[in-house]
């Protein structure tokens, strides 16, 4: 897809801020925009040919990584999570780190640990061994199976791109992303995240079971001899350059104001009284600032220069779901997508 100047003048009409100031002219943001189109698109036909179906999935997978978030999949055992967050690493070239929670997961597993040396002369030192965490692509596998002491070890690295131990400052790798897999909570052995650890994630993913066409396709294609696999179609640093250009892509007043409403009007006594009543607590400012990039990531995805307030409306549930809980009456009448699909009906 070719963008023209005339598209580019359509979106900056009545346009607002970007978070980040661009640094390109328009002929360059357009060529940018062109080129990151067609890796995007490359990628995600590669990701097809080892994910079947689940398109909604990939599209938000893919949304989130472009904005330069960390991603929440909800779903049952056997649903292709793991197999979906390899694929990604795989495809966009990045370093990629697992970890398996379990009841017995330390801290210390993630991050890791100091160690006491002694050198040739019998003097002791501390040597930093690096955990998993150092990684570009992290899978936390079943990340609520560890206790929320272990699942709270990702807090600051998945805020602030550093850990610290024993006071010292260690940077991890850029890019850097983690994409945790969560088995349903009504399971057995299973921790809820703390509401601290949930923001931090950019969206919530849930991930359902397969349409007939596409487990057919499974069946056909995952049960022969020949075992398919991901394409290397994109580097690190290519990443970070269409990370930087969702940034600069321009949003305008409409879709500000929408995304702001939404936000506010999802917070106790801050919107429509009859919904808002039913909200124990939402979203801060964080959950604003993610479903702004995440619009900006989907219009590129989708090979738009600027979102649209269909954007804002699509990627609410998932930004939305897991900073939002209700009040303890409401929960027998109400759901929490029910309530997102309220205040989205009320901006559009």
């Amino acid at each position: 897809m070719r963008l023209t100047a005339f598209d580019y003048e359509e979106s900056v009409y009545s346009m607002t801020v970007a978070p980040e100031r661009s640094t390109l002219n328009e002929n360059e943001l357009l060529e940018s925009t062109d080129k990151a189109i067609l890796k995007i698109k490359v990628i995600k036909d590669s990701i097809g040919k080892i994910i079947f179906g689940q398109e909604e999935v990939i599209e938000q997978v893919l949304v989130t990584i472009l904005s330069g978030g960390h991603g929440l999949l909800v779903g049952l055992p056997g649903l292709a999570k793991t197999k979906l967050v390899e694929t990604l690493g795989l495809t966009l070239g990045l370093a990629q780190q697992r970890i398996q929670f379990t009841p017995d997961l330390m801290p210390a597993d993630i991050i890791g640990s100091e160690v006491l040396e002694e050198g040739p002369d019998r003097s002791r030192v501390f040597r930093f061994i690096k955990g998993p965490i150092f990684g570009q692509l992290l899978m936390a596998d079943e990340i609520n199976r560890a206790s929320p002491r272990t699942q709270s070890a990702l807090l600051q690295a998945m805020q602030e791109h550093h850990v610290t131990v024993a006071g010292q400052h260690y940077e991890l790798p850029t890019p850097f992303h983690v994409l945790a897999t969560q088995n349903p909570l009504e399971q057995e052995g299973t921790y809820p995240l703390p509401e601290a650890q949930l923001d931090r994630f950019l969206m919530q993913i849930n991930v359902y079971y397969p349409d007939w066409e596409s487990e057919r396709r499974i069946l056909i294609e995952t049960t022969g001899d020949k075992s398919l696999k991901a394409a290397k179609c994109l580097s690190g640093d290519d990443l970070i350059s269409i990370q930087r250009l969702v940034r600069q892509l321009p949003v305008g007043d409409k879709v500000v104001d929408a995304i702001l409403r939404l936000v506010r009007s999802a917070r106790p006594g801050d919107g429509h009284a009859e919904i808002s009543r039913h909200i124990a607590w939402g979203p801060g400012p964080r959950g604003a600032q993610s479903l702004m990039l995440a619009a900006r990531a989907r219009a590129l995805l989708l090979g738009r220069l600027s979102p649209t307030l269909e954007d804002v409306a699509i990627l609410a549930l998932p930004i939305l779901r897991h900073r939002m809980a209700l009040n303890s009456s409401s929960r027998r009448d109400f759901t929490i997508e029910e309530i997102i699909r309220k205040l989205v009906n009320r901006i559009e």
